[in-house]
This record gives C-alpha cells, sequence and structure tokens, in this order.
C-alpha cells in the first residue's frame, strides 16, 4: 500500500473527553513518526460511533469497554456484524475481558492508561496488515461493508440504480452505491476499465474478447460498446505487457 496515496482512519470511543484528547495525541505521535496518514474521529458513544461508522467506514476502532448507554463489546458485536475487516482495538482498565474480545475478531487490547509503546506495536500490527493485503475495496452493500479483493472481481454491472459485482467464485454482491462513484474510485492503475456504460471490466480476468464482446474467465459474456472497443484493446495489451 503507498501510504502518500492513502490515509488511516481511525475512530476513538470511550466517555472520556480527557482520555479521546490524549489517546488522540498518542495516535497522532505514531502517524508522525511512521509518516502514514491519519484521520482521526472522537465518539463519547457507542451508538454515536455505530452510527457513523455506517455512514463513513472507519479501518481501525478503538473502543472502550465499560461504557453507559451501548457498552463497548456490544457497540462492537454490531460493527462486526455489519464490517467484517475492520480493526477493532479494545481499551480497557483491567485484562479480565481479553478472552471476550476474541469473539468479535478484536486486534487486541489495550491497558489505560495508555502505554505508548502497546498502542505503536498494534497500530504497526494493522498497518502492515493493511500493506500485505492484496489490492481491494469496501464497498458499501445493503446489510453493511464488504470488503472484496481485485482479484476475486470479474466485473460490476450497473442495472436498476445499482451495482452488481460478480466474482470469479460466481457469486454475485450487490453494492448500495452508485456506477458513478466506482468509476470514480477505479482507474486503469488498478486495472479496471469501462467497456460500456453499464459495465467495469477487470482486465486480468479477461480471458479473450472480439470487438463486441468479452469473455471472462469463468466464462462469462459481456458486451463492449464500439465507442470503447479501441480503449479497451489498448487498456487490455497494456496491462498483459506491464505483469509480464
Amino acid at each position: 500500500m503507498n501510504w502518500s496515496e492513502n490515509m488511516l482512519k481511525i475512530g476513538i470511543c470511550d466517555d472520556s473527553k480527557m482520555f479521546l484528547i490524549c489517546a488522540e495525541k498518542l495516535i497522532r505521535k505514531w502517524s508522525d513518526e511512521r509518516r502514514i496518514p491519519v484521520k482521526i474521529y472522537t465518539f463519547n458513544n457507542g451508538d454515536k460511533l455505530v452510527a457513523a461508522n455506517t455512514e463513513e467506514r472507519l479501518d481501525i476502532i478503538f473502543l472502550d469497554i465499560i461504557m453507559p448507554l451501548l457498552n463497548g463489546m456490544d457497540a462492537a458485536r454490531e460493527l462486526r456484524q455489519r464490517d467484517k475487516s475492520v480493526k477493532i482495538i479494545f481499551l480497557t482498565s483491567s485484562p479480565e475481558f481479553a478472552l471476550e474480545s476474541y469473539e468479535v475478531k478484536a486486534q487486541g487490547y489495550v491497558l489505560k492508561p495508555i502505554a505508548y509503546d502497546k498502542l505503536k506495536e498494534l497500530l504497526d500490527e494493522c498497518a502492515q496488515s493493511f500493506a500485505e493485503e492484496p489490492k481491494n475495496m469496501v464497498i458499501k452493500t445493503v446489510t453493511g461493508y464488504q470488503k472484496l479483493y481485485f482479484h476475486e472481481i470479474e466485473y460490476a454491472e450497473a442495472q436498476n440504480k445499482r451495482v452488481f459485482f460478480h466474482l470469479r467464485s460466481g457469486n454475485i454482491i450487490e453494492s448500495a452505491e452508485p456506477f458513478h462513484s466506482f468509476e470514480e474510485r477505479f482507474s486503469s492503475q488498478d486495472g479496471f476499465f469501462k467497456c460500456h456504460r453499464s459495465y467495469l471490466v477487470y482486465l486480468q480476468n479477461v480471458d479473450h474478447f472480439t470487438a463486441a464482446e468479452i469473455t471472462t474467465k469463468s466464462g462469462r459474456n459481456i458486451p463492449v460498446s464500439r465507442g470503447y472497443a479501441k480503449a479497451f484493446k489498448e487498456a487490455y495489451f497494456a496491462q498483459m505487457f506491464q505483469d509480464s
């Protein structure tokens, strides 16, 4: 992952304003040391965190376990139900909750008051995990968020104001985001190409093509518009030479 082009979105949820200030300072210290840009969001209760993560997905969440209203463990369950890949790190005054953290596949926990070395260790682990992952994106679905790896995607299809991602496995994932948002997110560098007004194809999963049609590696056929045919051919061969 190129950190000059990407930013980690980090949430901190705790009912103590002073703790939020302290935690944010330590995270920014880590960000400066590692030269990894971050955008930090703070929340004073679990309900606000869960609601915010529904609108804009976070990469890492520091979450206090003992809070009024929605406690940290219940908030984590809700978050995990909607997002399988967000990194959750619990904040606690006692290690007794460590076993419960496995239930929601937490990255770990930090004891209060925060020791910077422990915080740094967990953030380093998260950053390394993101850096080693194959190219991917997180899409908003009708039930939450889902991570899709580019090599799994054959093409995206716009249909009835929805976008359907057709995977090599045969599965189809429905996104709640508009087609134009993916056009903006994808670029030729990502290996995606718009071959038709309603289709984006992942070039590495193209098996063969004609002037009017593409056949994917799983055998699906998708149309190529006349206006996109020449540019698609050029992009396909450019991708082949880049991969060789």
